[in-house]
Parts: C-alpha cells; structure tokens; sequence
C-alpha cells in the first residue's frame, strides 16, 4: 500500500509555461505571478519543468531557481510535479534532489533525449532518479519527442515499484493508456497527455490530465473534469469540441508556446518569449490572437457559469 495521499494528484494539472524576462532570462518575479494566476482557476496542480515550461533548454540552475519560486509561491496550495529530466543521469539527479529538498511533492522525467536508448539505460537513467530521493516518481512517456515508446515489459518492471505512483502518458493512443491503467492496478496514477482527447483519456482510465494549452484556458478543463465526473458526457463532449477547436488554432501560429505566452500577456500576465529555437509569434499575429483570447474568456464565462448553476 503507498504511503502517499494519491488523492492530491487525480485532476487538473497546468504543465506550467517559462517566465522570462526581457533579457530572455528566468524572472523569478514572473514565475510567482504566473503561479499564482492558477490557484484561483480550480487547477489540482502544476507541472514545472516540462514541455511547456522548456526544462530541457533551460541550465540546471535555471530549473532550480524556478522551482524554487514556484514552491515559495504556491507549494502549499497547490500539489506540484517537478520534471528533472535531463540529457544526462548526473544533472538529472541534481535537480531530483533539490526537487526534494524544496518541498516538491513529486518528481517526474522523460528518457534522456537525442541518444537511441536500449531499454536497459532508460531503466538505469530512471533509477538513479526514483533512487536519489524519497519523493515519488511519476513516469513520462512522450515518443513523439523523446523517439522512446515505452513498453509494457519496462513500464510493468518500473512501476512495480511502491515509489513509482503514475505515468503521464502523452503518447497518441487512448488504447495504450489503458493498458498502461490496466497492467498497473486501479490504485497506480495515469495522467493523459493530449489535451486534445482530455475526454477519451479519462474515458479509459485516467484520473486527471497534465497539458500545455490548459495554461490559457484551465476553468475550461476544470469544468470538462468536473463533467466527466458527474457522468455528463454530452456536455462533456460538447466542451471538449470547443477546447479542440482553440487547440488547433494556436498549433496554427509559429510556435504553441508563444502563442499562448503573448495570450497571457493580454492578462496582465507577462512571461517574455519562448526561447530559441522555440519561435515568438510575430506582430502580424497579434490581432487574431487578441480575438482568440475573447473567444477563451467567453467560453470560461459561459461554462463556469453553467457548471455554478448544476453545483447549486
């Protein structure tokens, strides 16, 4: 039986965006004002380091001083994941342990990327980080970037493990999650990766969602939560079709990040440019971006309200 309250990590996370400032540096003031803009959105937690947040372009102690102001901020309102993947095993259990000694309430991590790893030294890249620290461990399989698929011969052998509590699966198929759900017991954790089938992964046995696009609109995945909760599929279904149609135009800019980095912007919420070779979208860009935004906002007034009303 796992010593950890598993409860604090089932629902909404925001795989949290970088906040830089107009040196293109970590701004530590930036990232408590980014953290703090999710505690009123009803998010469950935040994923720091990810993807969206550009761990993998930032230094080591780039990464330490966000988490840093994270914690500082919001580490005891909100349940925060620290991913402390690096290239190398080495750095990757410097920033585990300082995870730990932060407050972090768990770790997570990718392959090492760029190297064609067996599966042998995904094994060992892993277990030197679940083994460097006490924190629990959480899996990240994400082939489309890391070139690693995940089997279920190593995710079996690594979750097997009291320390290893879940798997953010943002691999394409809903079917994999399942089996990864499956194979691992009822009490392991699975987060859906995709934000696009945010509905189909809980479907199949997800208990929450870690994405990057819930950043500009985490009421709108809070409510779709609270849907697929209270077994309202169609409403469900109908929100998820709206969030599907945000997503597919901010994929249409030059980069998501800086896409959603200047919507944020129009909040009074400023995080600078992704950096290279992550691309800014351009000035041309920014009136149709400001439509976005307005279209975001009234689908969080439309849908928060509707949920009020089912709530009383």
């Amino acid at each position: 039986m796992t010593e950890w309250d598993l409860s604090k990590f089932k629902g909404v996370f925001v795989a949290m965006y970088s906040a830089y400032d107009e040196a293109g540096d970590v701004c530590e003031d930036r990232v408590k004002k980014l953290a703090r803009f999710y505690v009123h959105s009803g998010v469950k937690g935040l994923y720091v380091g990810g993807s969206s947040g550009e761990g993998i372009l930032q230094t080591v102690e780039e990464r330490k001083r966000v988490v840093e102001a994270v914690m500082q901020e919001v580490g005891q309102e909100l349940t925060i994941i620290v991913h402390v993947a690096a290239n190398s095993t080495k750095e990757s259990k410097e920033l585990a342990i300082h995870a730990e000694t932060c407050g972090a309430h768990a770790i997570s991590a990718v392959p090492s990327i760029y190297y064609r790893l067996s599966e042998n030294a995904v094994e060992k890249h892993w277990q030197e980080m679940i083994d460097c620290s006490s924190l629990p461990f959480i899996i990240y399989n994400i082939p489309q970037t890391t070139g690693f698929n995940l089997s279920q011969t190593l995710f079996q052998k690594v979750a097997a493990q009291d320390k290893v509590i879940g798997i953010k699966m943002s691999g394409e198929s809903v079917f994999d999650l399942q089996q990864f759900k499956a194979h691992a017991g009822k009490e392991f954790l699975v987060f859906n990766g995709p934000d696009e089938q945010y509905l189909g992964g809980r479907i199949m046995g997800a208990d929450g969602g870690i994405g990057g696009t819930y950043g500009v609109m985490p009421e709108l995945f809070c409510v779709l939560d609270q849907y697929i909760t209270s077994n309202q599929l169609e409403k469900a279904q109908e929100l998820q079709f709206h969030i599907n149609r945000i997503i597919k135009k901010l994929l249409s800019y030059p980069s998501l990040y800086g896409a959603c980095k200047y919507i944020l912007s129009l909040r009074n919420i400023e995080t600078g440019f992704p950096r290279l070779p992550l691309l800014p979208v351009t000035q041309q860009d920014y009136p149709s971006l400001s439509v976005l935004n307005d279209e975001i906002k009234q689908l969080i007034n439309q849908y928060t309200k509707e949920m009020e009303r089912v709530i009383q």
